[in-house]
């Protein structure tokens, strides 16, 4: 039975499903937007705003437009030159049949929009319409596949300055107000137009040429001095290696930042105007290594998006984490360039496998590309398993093509789809030409699978002939008979030397043989080459536990502390003997990219995995560690990173009172200033331990503060941290509004201080009504905030109560989505492990 389709009930679908899109996009060509906003000066005032929209039909019939603000209408509606009533329907306006005609159409809109899509503040707003928030705004297509080219005119008030994804070609003031138009944009989707406006400063700098323009609200002008030229030069640095890499100049036409306080990612790639968060690149003089490195990933993370997202777009957001891995691919590899002197396999192995291990490890994982039904659901699509795991699943692309073959699929791919969309079926025969079966059948297995394998790995020897047949035996934990093929390397460490023998996985049972004798430890994925739960048999286990600092290779004692923590987390070490490993390793331990990651974990095992007794009795020696190891730290970027980590697990009385001292001023940390930002997280650090007068901390931080951004972030975040519980209740309380929940970064640090180790007792009461809140928060917040506020309600919690609460949310929201039910028990899998041990 054939089942004929009405557009006009498409419709009635609340977003924008994907049965609306591709209608759409099988007869809609040559989309082009002229859009005009007046802003108000008053921030509660509603935006007025015309759309012009141009199209080319194939035939005539029903066009669906998406609008849906949280306030405003659709005032007057004209098709073709003729007047007509706006036909609004649920979160779409319908045009007629009898309004359209085969070729070019031309439709305009008169609306009006309120702010709540563009972070509007009352001297500033930015818009930030990913995945489908532009429909928030004004009427359009709100698909990646339809994309358009775009003339905004911006009406603002006189002393506003604006900036967009092209240059101003007209400027004009009278009457108090400001009229910008800026030139029309090369083919974006929806999601990538993007405008700020309001009090800004202005900076800019040449480099090879091309005239590099930086905005900010920054009122510490010496703070943007001192890194100006840095963010200047790794841009154009990224740029320089992006273009030849791809073999394509630089698809865009101006090349902006915007540095955004308290923006909600840590950066957006509005090509010509990418958005980041300020205080991501506004580097301070206490910033660790970590830190600078992180910005230099993150600047090479956005400008790889101009070709990979920008230029080319995926056509629907199931593929969004095709343009994510190549952004986090690619900017290891620009990274790696720029600081030759960085250990960068170390670091790729850091920066992703143990954060993609925290998700794909749990019952909350998901494959890494997923259907999608409607784009009211793409936002959680987002999280560590696209922007992490899929990286190291390329990694294993690479290394099985090569690299040159690799970068040459790249470039076909890019060239082929240029200003065009693309999906994953274009990307592999780009990549793998003809001859692509092994290529298929490998992402199948890594791309549409949830989870990750458990990798046993066995060493016989046979002393007599001096010969070792190391076995690996793969197994999926789910018993559902999956296999992921893969190219390992196991390391065998022997007293002089660290031996690595690579494995092709390509059955679940595989044999090798190796010379050599009987070695003290084995490591399934040494060299960072492997990915899956590689359980340590129990001699490996006793020696790492007693010997890991000696390992001389510092990516395989990376290794070996990311496969002692897995250890720990499955319940085969107790936390207490883990944690004073962990201290006598970072005794010795040189590396400071191992440094920060080996106290990161310390921290989530000393606070989450002992009883408040060991935690305790053990105090003493973590502080003694950390102070004897920022007293000796050799670089200013060192002793950042051991103070930091310091200020977050002292719980002595001689520990706090020593903050507190540094807090105060009355006693120094040698070697590294610190500013206000420091000042104000040791405040509310202290507030948070409940020190006498902590009261009056506060109240004196909040005084010390001069930037207003600043000093508003703080009287946000301070009720959270009080000592008086009423205080913190109040606090949770107001963020059933969403009108409370708008700056999320802010609201993030609070929920973090809310639910602080030490305030478990008392927070656990938020827990229930904040999982409540999560559809409402899918609903009204941007792509990342659901799971992060479900990861901030709960790393805090450790008790079996916690737990049950937590279950039984679960079992009592049959209704809740699937992506959202996954988010809570990703979030809840370290408090499941430590209040219950491990299933």
């Amino acid at each position: 039975m054939t089942v004929t389709l009405h557009p006009e009930t498409l419709a009635d679908e609340p977003g924008v499903s994907l049965r609306l899109a591709q209608h759409r996009a099988a007869r809609l060509t040559h989309v082009e937007y002229a859009l005009t906003l007046v802003v108000p000066g008053d921030r509660a005032a509603l935006i007025s705003g015309r759309l012009v929209a141009r199209f080319t039909l194939d035939v005539p019939g029903v066009v669906i437009f998406d609008f849906a603000p949280t306030a405003g209408e659709v005032r007057a509606t004209r098709v073709n030159g003729e007047q007509a009533s706006p036909q609004v329907s649920g979160e779409h306006i319908v045009v007629a049949e009898t309004l359209t005609r085969a070729g070019n159409n031309e439709v305009e809109f008169d609306f009006t929009t309120d702010g709540s899509a563009l972070n509007r503040q009352s001297d500033f707003l930015y818009s930030l319409l990913v995945p489908a928030r532009a429909r928030r705004v004004f009427p359009c297509f709100d698909q990646p596949d339809l994309k358009a080219h775009f003339q905004l005119s911006l009406d603002i008030p006189a002393q506003w300055q604006a900036v967009s994804n092209t240059p101003v070609e007209a400027d004009a003031s009278w009457d108090g107000r400001r009229q910008l138009r800026f030139a029309p944009t090369e083919p974006l989707p929806t999601y990538l137009f993007a405008f700020v406006a309001g009090v800004l400063h202005v900076d800019q700098g040449q480099r090879r040429g091309r005239t590099f323009r930086i905005w900010h609200r920054e009122d510490d002008l010496d703070l943007v001095t001192a890194n100006r030229e840095t963010i200047l030069d790794l841009h154009d640095s990224a740029l320089a290696w992006l273009e030849s890499y791809t073999g394509i100049a630089y698809p865009f036409r101006q090349f902006d930042v915007v540095l955004v306080p308290s923006f909600q990612f840590s950066g957006m790639e509005h090509p010509g105007a990418i958005l980041y968060n300020a205080s991501r690149l506004l580097l301070r003089p206490s910033a660790s290594g970590h830190e600078h490195l992180t910005r230099a990933s993150l600047i090479a993370h956005e400008t790889a998006h101009m070709w990979f997202g920008d230029l080319v777009t995926m056509r629907w957001f199931d593929d969004v984490w095709i343009k994510e891995v190549f952004a986090n691919f690619v900017a290891e590899k620009v990274v790696a360039d720029l600081y030759p002197n960085q250990n960068h396999e170390l670091r790729f192995y850091l920066a992703n496998y143990s954060s993609a291990y925290a998700v794909d490890r749990t019952g909350g994982s998901h494959p890494i590309r997923q259907h999608l039904a409607n784009l009211s659901e793409a936002g959680q699509l987002y999280g560590p398993i696209i922007y992490l795991k899929a990286p190291i699943v390329f990694r294993q692309l690479e290394h099985v093509l090569g690299e040159e073959r690799f970068r040459d699929g790249v470039r076909r791919f890019l060239a082929a789809h240029r200003f065009g969309n693309a999906d994953w079926d274009d990307l592999q025969g780009a990549l793998a030409g003809a001859d692509d079966g092994d290529l298929r059948r490998r992402s199948a297995a890594w791309l549409d699978e949830p989870g990750r394998p458990r990798v046993e790995i066995a060493v016989e020897v046979d002393a007599a002939a001096g010969v070792a047949a190391i076995t690996s035996e793969t197994s999926d934990p789910a018993r559902t008979g999956r296999f992921w093929p893969q190219r390992i390397a196991v390391a065998l460490g022997y007293p002089d030397r660290i031996e690595h023998v690579v494995m092709e996985l390509d059955a679940a049972r595989v044999t090798t043989a190796h010379t050599g004798e009987r070695p003290a430890y084995v490591l399934g994925g040494g060299r960072g080459l492997g990915y899956g739960y590689f359980p340590l048999d129990e001699s490996s286990r006793a020696w790492l536990l007693g010997h890991a600092a000696e390992i001389p290779d510092p990516l395989t004692r990376a290794v070996a502390w990311m496969s002692l923590w897995e250890e720990l987390l499955e319940g085969d070490i107790d936390a207490r003997h883990w944690c004073e490993a962990a201290l006598r390793a970072l005794e010795f331990e040189d590396d400071e990219q191992n440094i920060e990651r080996l106290l990161s974990i310390l921290a989530r095992a000393f606070w989450l995995f002992l009883p408040s007794p060991a935690r305790e009795a053990v105090a003493p020696a973590v502080e003694a560690c950390l102070r004897s190891r920022l007293s000796n730290a050799r670089v200013a970027t060192e002793r950042a990173t051991w103070f930091g980590a310091l200020r977050q697990v002292v719980t002595t009385p001689d520990g706090c009172a020593w903050l507190e001292r540094v807090w105060a001023r009355n006693e120094a940390v040698e070697g590294l200033s610190l500013g206000e930002v420091d000042e104000t997280t040791l405040a509310l650090e202290l507030a948070v331990r409940s020190v006498p007068r902590w009261g009056d901390v506060l109240e004196r931080q909040r005084r010390r503060i001069r930037d207003s951004e600043r000093r508003d972030r703080f009287e946000f975040i301070a009720p959270a941290a009080a000592g008086d519980a009423a205080v913190r209740t109040a606090a949770f309380e107001r963020f059933a509004d969403p009108a409370l929940r708008t700056r999320e970064e802010w609201v993030l640090r609070a929920m973090h201080y809310l639910n602080h180790p030490l305030r478990q007792s008392h927070a656990r009461q938020f827990i229930r009504p904040g999982l409540d809140l999560l559809p409402d928060i899918q609903r009204t917040g941007d792509i990342f905030f659901p799971a992060r506020w479900a990861d901030a309600m709960l790393a805090g919690h450790a008790s079996p109560v916690a737990a049950a609460i937590v279950d039984q949310f679960l079992v009592d929201r049959v209704d809740l989505a699937p992506r959202l039910r996954n988010a809570v028990v990703a979030a809840a899998d370290l408090l499941f492990r430590v209040s219950r041990g491990p299933d």
